[in-house]
């Protein structure tokens, strides 16, 4: 183990490295409203927009919402269309152009651990975001900078792009005894032709966040090829999970009970017990505005 500034990481790459970064965007998806007829404050965190046309949508409080009720937001109204299950209802938003309407409507949803205050909006966007859809940052992308970006090029490694719509399970504590218990949240993910075609010719492919590695390991077919295109993904990894795609991972320091935890402890094995008791005795900063780590990966 090394310690480094974030700037140096084109000298931690090779020639023939590829970095596959997240370019999804966060939405303003924090939205607070009042419950028509009571006039009761219930904070929505939009996750996703469903084929439906449904939003699935986190409540607090939700335990008094249920099918049918109205919710009251500025310049938008949201009809519940289901009973709430683990928090999580479906909204009817009345809207003739949603998205247009939850921009103006609401917020970035910063990390509830988070009490500062920021200079801007997009000091929660990575300098990749361009598609709107997101809950939360993938914060892995947030260390970069044109500066680092220069480097990179400088060295003549390419970056390729995939899309993660960053949800509920990228962000929820786990709440199961056993891990095999644990049902991962579905999310919308998609990597384009020109991604897959430059990850074939990569000498070594370097995730840039979580998100992105389960989004490559969720397009890998049975011999390692990887296809392009768009699904749902639902991927669990853990330790013992085989990785098809990803060489080296970026990636923040991540909480217990963690499913981001439960990856990094797939890709590098047991020593990551060490890397974060190192990382904790060194200071490193935790979470969404913290420090990083570069990996390697561990085949066991």
């Amino acid at each position: 183990m090394s310690d480094h500034r974030f700037l140096d990481l084109p000298d931690l790459l090779e020639p023939g490295d590829l970095l596959v970064v997240n370019n999804t965007r966060v939405r303003s998806a924090r939205l607070v409203g009042e419950r028509v007829g009571t006039g009761g404050r219930i904070e929505i965190l939009l996750l996703e927009r469903r084929p439906d046309g449904y939003w699935e949508a986190l409540a607090k409080p939700s335990r008094r919402l249920r099918n049918g009720i109205k919710i009251e937001f500025l310049g938008m109204t949201a009809e519940v269309m289901s009973d709430p299950s683990d928090g999580v209802v479906l909204l009817d938003l009345d809207a003739d152009d949603p998205e247009a309407a939850i921009k103006r409507a609401g917020s970035i949803p910063l990390p509830p651990y988070f009490t500062g205050t920021l200079d801007g909006p997009d000091r929660y966007q990575t300098v990749f975001a361009n598609l709107a859809g997101s809950a939360a940052a993938p914060t892995a992308g947030l260390h970069f900078t044109d500066d680092v970006l220069k480097g990179v090029a400088v060295k003549g490694i390419k970056v390729a792009t995939v899309d993660l719509h960053v949800s509920l399970d990228t962000f929820r504590p786990m709440t199961t005894e056993d891990i095999k218990d644990h049902d991962m949240h579905s999310e919308w993910c998609s990597i384009p032709e020109m991604t897959a075609a430059l990850i074939v010719e990569a000498n070594r492919v370097v995730a840039v966040g979580t998100t992105v590695v389960r989004t490559l390991e969720s397009f890998a077919g049975g011999a390692g090829d990887l296809t392009s295109g768009s699904h749902h993904t639902d991927i669990f990894i853990a330790p013992g999970f085989e990785f098809r795609v990803v060489d080296a991972l970026i990636t923040n320091f991540h909480m217990p009970s963690s499913t981001l935890l439960l990856l990094l402890a797939a890709f590098i094995g047991e020593r990551w017990r060490d890397v974060y008791a190192t990382a904790l005795e060194r200071r490193y900063r935790f979470l969404s505005f913290g420090d990083a780590m570069f990996a390697e990966r561990t085949d066991s």
